[in-house]
């Protein structure tokens, strides 16, 4: 594929820039692993299984499903990349269809409310399934959640996963979105976690994944309309259903959590890194969506 020579940034920069961010997290390379929880839906296990088989059932084994439904998903693609490097993490998820944090909350805080190091929250994609783009929901159960998580460990060290645009909600006309820009669901979505954020002393916590793929967008890495067809040299970040994420969309998702909670330059994996392998993602564009990870974090960071 074609990937545009673009440096905002000297490499040294950015992974200073990384691990002043990161400077609060956990160390991983002592000799007790780093635990940490994934709490979320569909955007965090990787589905449809049927575009991203991959994703959804990748090392299951790697990781611990706490609901039992044998998902390796996201977290275990973090998972291998945490291992590549040498870093040491015991990775659990606890994942919901389509639910927002308030399910999480409802049903399954037994399971979720325990000890961790590090926990990350995903919640609805349109923020309220019923409201899209209403923030309420998210600031109140983040809260709610990031209570009972604190109670068993004050030191935890929470972060919320901000989202993607959903191309069926900007292209079709049904859509909460339809006639914006296919950047603006993902930039709504990223002023409601900072919003939850401020509201419960997380701020520079938020993990800028919806970000990350309208900076792949901008720069010509990712087609940003499924719906024309995608040209080529690009690559479709969304499954066919255009809502979910593809193997490459779930990809770049992982490496912006790995580059956010471990502070390492995503582009320290190696463009031949065996996770992409492993999923059937080429070396080049590989290497490129660790560059796009890679400038996001340091410009969100920059930004706080």
């Amino acid at each position: 594929m074609h990937i545009p020579v673009v440096w905002r940034r000297s490499g040294a920069a950015l992974v200073a820039m990384l691990a002043l961010g990161c400077a609060s997290s956990p160390a991983s390379t002592s000799a007790l692993p780093v635990t940490i929880l994934f709490v979320g839906n569909s955007f965090t296990y990787g589905e449809p299984a049927g575009a991203a088989p991959l994703v959804k059932f990748y090392r299951p084994e790697s990781v611990l499903d706490l609901n039992g439904s044998g998902i390796g998903g996201v977290p275990a693609l973090f998972k291998a990349m945490t291992q590549h490097v040498g870093l040491h993490y015991n990775v659990s998820l606890e994942t919901i269809a389509g639910a927002g944090l308030d399910a999480h909350y409802d049903k399954k805080l037994d399971t979720i409310a325990h000890r961790y190091d590090v926990v990350l929250l995903q919640s609805q994609s349109m923020l309220d399934a019923k409201k899209p783009g209403n923030p309420e929901s998210l600031v109140k159960y983040s809260g709610l959640l990031a209570g009972a998580l604190r109670a068993h460990n004050p030191k935890v060290d929470i972060r919320l996963v901000a989202t993607w645009s959903r191309a069926d909600q900007a292209y079709k006309a049904n859509g909460a979105w339809f006639g914006a820009p296919i950047q603006k669901m993902a930039l709504d979505v990223r002023r409601a976690y900072d919003a939850a954020a401020a509201a419960h002393g997380l701020e520079g916590k938020v993990i800028p994944v919806g970000e990350t793929w309208n900076r792949a967008f901008a720069e010509g890495i990712a087609d940003a309309n499924p719906y024309d067809g995608v040209q080529a040299g690009q690559v479709n970040l969304w499954a066919p259903d255009a809502f979910h994420g593809s193997t490459h969309g779930y990809y770049l998702e992982a490496l912006t959590i790995f580059g956010s909670v471990t502070g390492r330059d995503p582009r320290s994996l190696g463009a031949d890194e065996p996770v992409a392998r492993e999923i059937g993602i080429d070396a080049a564009t590989a290497g490129a969506l660790q560059r796009i990870a890679a400038e996001q974090l340091a410009a969100s960071l920059a930004a706080n």
